[in-house]
Formats: C-alpha cells, sequence, structure tokens
C-alpha cells in the first residue's frame, strides 16, 4: 500500500529537501506494466453518477467545455517541433540529469506520468493539441526511468521531488500541475504542499485519497502481468474494447505514439517494476487523509477527466466525493477507458485549455 513508502505530507516535505527513502511502493498504480505497449483488461462499469450536486456539476462543466471549445480560436502555433520531433533536454539538479521535453509556449503545464510511463509513452497529438491552446506542455522522465539518471523508485514522495525539482531548475511560475494515473497522485500531493505556487490541477484517470466506494478489478491486475506489447493490450487497457470507435481511436493513438524511431526514452524494466506492485487491488489506493483534507480546503481549481468504463481508477470514486471538494469540476467520457485523453485527444486538450482559461483560484 502506498502509506507503506510515504503517507504523511511530512513524509513528502522530507522527500522534497532530499531525505526520501526510496522503498517500494504498494500501491495500485503500480500495476501498470506497459511499457511499449503492455496492458491489462478493462472491463465495462456502470456509471454511478453519485450525489445530485456532482451530477449538476458534471453537466454544467462538461457542456461549458464543450461550448468554449468551439468558440476558442487556436492561438498561432508558436512550437518549432512537435511532441514527436521535438529533442529530449537535461536539467542537473541534486545529482541526476532529469530528462525533459517542452512543446509550445505560453503558460506551464507539467505532466508526471503513469506507472512505467516514460515521456514518449504520452499521445503526442494530446500534447500537440494542448500546446497549440497557447500552452508550455512539459514532460518528463522521473529519476533512474526513462532517460533520467539517479536512484529509481516509485516512493511517492521521490516522485513529488522529481516534479518540485525540474519545475524550480526550469523557473516555472504559477504552473498547472497535471497527471495520469499515477501522475495524478503526484499531482495531488504538489497541490497539497506547493498550492500557493499552483494556478490549477488536471488530473487525468486517477484515484482520489481515502477510502474508495468502488475499488479496481482483479481482472486488471491479472492481466497487468502479461509481458507482450501488443495492440489488443493496449486496447483493453486504455480503451473500451467494446466499441467500435474506441477501438479504432485505439489504433490511431498507438500508431502516432509509435512513429518516433530515435531518440526514445528506454521502456522501465519490468523486472523491477513488478517487485514495486500489490497482486490485488487495494482500497484505499490512495491512503492519505492529509492529502485528502488539504483538497478540501485548496483554492486551486481541480480538473478530473475520467472515463465511465475504467476499471482500474474507476471514475465513480471522485463523484463520490461530491460536495466535499469545493473547486473540483469533473469531465466524464462515454465508453472510453483509462487513457480518454489518448481516445479524444483534441477534445480533451480543448476542454483543459477551456477549464484552465476560464477558472482561477478563489
Amino acid at each position: 500500500m502506498l502509506a507503506r513508502s510515504a503517507g504523511s505530507l511530512a513524509g513528502f516535505a522530507s522527500a522534497a529537501s532530499g531525505q526520501c527513502r526510496h522503498s517500494p511502493m504498494h500501491a495500485h498504480f503500480g500495476n501498470y506494466l506497459m511499457t511499449s505497449a503492455n496492458a491489462s483488461t478493462v472491463m465495462p462499469s456502470t456509471l454511478n453518477h453519485g450525489p445530485a450536486q456532482s451530477t449538476r456539476r458534471h453537466a454544467l462543466v462538461t457542456g461549458a467545455a464543450a461550448l468554449t471549445m468551439l468558440s476558442l480560436s487556436k492561438p498561432a502555433d508558436a512550437r518549432s517541433e512537435g511532441a514527436g520531433a521535438v529533442p529530449t533536454r537535461f536539467v542537473e539538479v541534486g545529482g541526476r540529469k532529469l530528462a525533459y521535453r517542452s512543446v509550445g509556449r505560453g503558460k506551464p503545464v507539467v505532466l508526471a506520468h503513469r506507472f512505467r510511463g516514460v515521456i514518449d509513452l504520452w499521445d503526442p497529438l494530446f500534447i500537440d493539441a494542448l500546446a497549440a491552446q497557447g500552452f508550455q506542455v512539459v514532460t518528463f522522465d522521473h529519476s533512474g526511468l526513462g532517460l533520467s539518471t539517479g536512484d529509481r523508485s516509485y516512493n511517492p514522495a521521490s516522485l513529488v521531488k522529481d516534479t518540485k525539482d525540474l519545475i524550480d531548475a526550469l523557473g516555472l511560475k504559477d504552473v498547472v500541475i497535471g497527471g495520469w494515473s499515477f501522475g495524478g497522485i503526484v499531482a495531488q500531493i504538489y497541490v497539497a504542499m506547493f498550492g500557493a505556487s499552483v494556478s490549477h490541477a488536471v488530473l487525468i484517470s486517477t484515484t482520489p485519497p481515502g477510502k474508495l466506494a468502488k475499488p479496481g478489478e482483479q481482472r486488471f491486475y491479472d492481466a497487468a502481468a502479461q509481458d507482450a506489447a501488443t495492440l489488443d493490450q493496449y486496447t483493453t487497457l486504455f480503451f473500451e474494447p467494446k466499441d467500435a470507435a474506441s477501438r479504432a481511436a485505439s489504433q490511431r493513438s498507438f500508431e502516432r505514439i509509435f512513429a518516433r524511431k530515435t531518440g526514445r526514452s528506454p521502456d522501465v524494466p519490468a523486472d523491477w517494476a513488478l517487485k514495486q506492485v500489490p497482486q490485488s487491488p487495494p482500497n484505499p489506493m490512495f491512503p492519505s487523509d492529509e492529502v485528502l483534507q488539504a483538497l478540501k480546503n485548496t483554492n486551486v481549481p481541480i480538473l478530473h477527466l475520467g472515463g465511465d468504463h475504467d476499471i482500474s481508477v474507476p471514475v465513480e470514486n471522485w463523484y463520490a466525493l461530491g460536495g466535499q471538494l469545493p473547486t473540483l469540476n469533473l469531465i466524464t467520457y462515454p465508453r472510453a477507458g483509462h487513457a480518454p485523453h489518448h481516445q479524444e485527444p483534441e477534445l480533451a486538450a480543448a476542454q483543459i485549455a477551456a477549464f484552465i482559461k476560464g477558472t482561477r483560484k478563489a
């Protein structure tokens, strides 16, 4: 469980000052074994919209974001290269080199990756679409993973330290902190610890802190141990296999991700990663009452994008918190799995942009 490695803000804070221990991370997110495209099973779930207030918020935010998307004019493209070709850069801090890529110009959006994610496993169309909305989009490899050097660890405190060190080293201010899946946990901790330096938080298919109304399913954990990297596995984990449009979107995303042939970030080793994970779905996945309390009292606007058929981190858990998180906005994609931003990359980018441009700290 995540509490075994770092369960309190005090523990996270000690890591941010360079004192974290690199212990295994026994959390749900440790089961994302996909390196190039390895995946596990996604099964349909029935969406429980939760309290009426949460349902109304979902409807209003979805409608407002979609309408704003239609009215937004795309800023002039300031990128010299898109995500599929932009060079990898490095910043040296704390005795290690952190690999990162930066696309676009404007307000910085820093994205933390899923378990076993590296910078080449973001869909480049999503990154490019977000940059085209007038943002500097920064993705990176954590210490010891991908192209970064240093001690590798899935201790959340270590990952938060990587994120903070990179942001500080690049001199980024008033950032949008974001994260997909396990990266969403990193983003939530970052908000709890450094909320004064954050303008917005964008969470993609992740879990809230605390006891879950609906845990993940064992099938996900069983399938996650498969080694083969195939389109079928990518589809079953990140998309909705029963829907033809979702399957087609999966193939397009898969091809975009692997179109880059040179300078790719190496896969996270499966043998090491398997030692960091549980064998069944824990509940809670993210046992931190302190972070939950921080989110209940933050003035940072938070957006969560999720799919309605995500058995890894069911979106129902966010609806169950309706009325408790005053800055939370929810957008749920129909017939989608664990990667709605890869299934609908341009729509997701437009909705994220509408959220950032249309909300501000209270």
